[in-house]
This record gives C-alpha cells, sequence and structure tokens, in this order.
C-alpha cells in the first residue's frame, strides 16, 4: 500500500504592515506553520497499480517520521518577494507470517515524501480604509515558479525458513523531481486592532512536467496581540493531480486534502 502525504500550504503570510511601518523601507516576514489536514481521499499509483486513500488525522501523525515549513515575504511599497519551503516524510512497514512448508515473512517497506519551494513576485493592486476608522484593506497578486520533488517508494522482501537471506526483493517507483508556474492571489482586511481576515488561493502546474494542477484556497484570521508578531488560523483545502511513467509503469499522485492550519509570523524592518 502506499501511502499518502501530509500536503503543503501557504501561510496567509505578510499582513496588512503595522501603523508604525515605513513604507518605503523594505519590510519582512517569516511564518513557520503547520497544516492539519483532517481528511485526505484520492488515489496513489505506484507501478501501475493503484490504491485508493481515506485517511483522517490520526492516521495521518501515525505514520509520520517528520516535518518543516515556513514562508518568508520581503514588501517595499507595493511590490514583494516570496519564498516557501515545505517538506514531510511519512512511512511504514507490515509484514505477514507466510503459510506452508517453507515458511518465513512477507514484509512491505513504504516511504513517501513530498517537498517544494515557492519563488514568487508579488504586487499589491490595491490598498486602501473601508470605514471611519481607518481599517485597511488590500489586495495582491503573485506569481513565479514552483520546485516539487514527490518521492513514492515501495520495497517488497520475501524471507523464506529455509535457506539464508531474503529469497526475493524488489524495489518500485522512486523520486521524480519538476518545475512548474504558480499564479496566485490574497484579500486582507482589517476586522479590529488586533484582527485581520485573509483570503489565498493559488493555481500551479497547468499540465507542466506531468503536473495536471495543483491548487489551494485558504480562509483565516490573523490575531496580533504584539506589534510585530501574530498568530494565524483557518481552514485550507488543497489538491494536486500529478502523474507520470517510469520505467516500472504509471507513477501518480491525486489527492484532496481539507484541515485547519496554525501558524506564527514574526514582522521586522
Amino acid at each position: 500500500m502506499v501511502l499518502p502525504l501530509l500536503a503543503g500550504g501557504e501561510a496567509i503570510g505578510q499582513s496588512l504592515a503595522p501603523p508604525t511601518f515605513n513604507d518605503e523601507a523594505w519590510r519582512f516576514s517569516v511564518t513557520p506553520y503547520l497544516f492539519l489536514p483532517v481528511t485526505t481521499t484520492g488515489t496513489s499509483t505506484v507501478a501501475g497499480s493503484s490504491v485508493d486513500i481515506d485517511l483522517d488525522l490520526g492516521d495521518l501523525f501515525d505514520v509520520l517520521n517528520g516535518a518543516i515549513a515556513g514562508r518568508a515575504e520581503a514588501w517595499r511599497g507595493d511590490f514583494g518577494l516570496v519564498t516557501e519551503g515545505y517538506f514531510v516524510s511519512i512511512g511504514g512497514d507490515s509484514s505477514i507470517d507466510l503459510p506452508g512448508p517453507a515458511g518465513g515473512t512477507a514484509s512491505v517497506d513504504v516511504k513517501v515524501k513530498q517537498a517544494f519551494v515557492d519563488l514568487l513576485g508579488a504586487y499589491r493592486v490595491v490598498e486602501g480604509a473601508y470605514d471611519e476608522t481607518g481599517r485597511r484593506y488590500s489586495f495582491d497578486v503573485q506569481a513565479g515558479a514552483r520546485f516539487n520533488s514527490l518521492t513514492q517508494d515501495v520495497d517488497a522482501k520475501l524471507n523464506l525458513d529455509i535457506g539464508s537471506g531474503p529469497s526475493f526483493q524488489r524495489n518500485l517507483g522512486g523520486t521524480e523531481s519538476w518545475w512548474e508556474p504558480v499564479i496566485g492571489a490574497r484579500g486582507m482586511a482589517e476586522l479590529s486592532e488586533r484582527w485581520t481576515g485573509a483570503l489565498l488561493a493559488d493555481l500551479s502546474g497547468f499540465g507542466v512536467n506531468g503536473d495536471h494542477l495543483q491548487w489551494k484556497v485558504r480562509a483565516g484570521l490573523d490575531y496580533r496581540p504584539w506589534e510585530q508578531a501574530s498568530f494565524r488560523f483557518g481552514w485550507q483545502f488543497y489538491g494536486i493531480d500529478y502523474s507520470t511513467t517510469r520505467d516500472d509503469g504509471r507513477f501518480a499522485y491525486d489527492v484532496f486534502q481539507t484541515g485547519p492550519f496554525l501558524a506564527f509570523t514574526y514582522q521586522f524592518q
């Protein structure tokens, strides 16, 4: 069985700059984040063999080996630069006792890894105030490139009680890496002195290098207890439809995930 992975998600990113920041100088933000998919459904294919996926968050945590993710933004006036990195590794193994006079065991070790790095330019299309208190809103667009790496590796072994060592071993799948274009947009509005609402969406792939479409929609709130730091939380929808052909057959990953996200952002100048 090929296991699904925790999908990467963008942090909502640079919030509306605190009033004490100078818009003529560079403004920076750093955001480590965590996406917790409560539902993961779809199909994973290795060596032409497909497995349906239907897992909850507990199932994913059972096989999680490690994950790290973060986003950084730099803005000067209406122009910005954005980079984001994500890595997750999951895996597990299982074995069964073989019947018959030879006896022995059959074991399967599955490893799944996903990583990406975004390099984006951004432009703030509009920014202003929407009421007499001066609460602000903004809308920006982003475009650039994403580097992806996806591993689906299955190592199958057959060990018999007779003789010595494994009598059968086969490795299926492997790692695919590719570049693809990304476009995105984000809208934000201050709800109060400390709260900001935001909606972010992006699309990537568009059939380039096997990624038919990768998409994300995220809605959330930013709570800023301090002038330069804030907590972020909300809900994310994510999907990917990637496929290619390797020497051992079709290699594909078509998955939808949804769940909450948590993030912390620090802004400085």
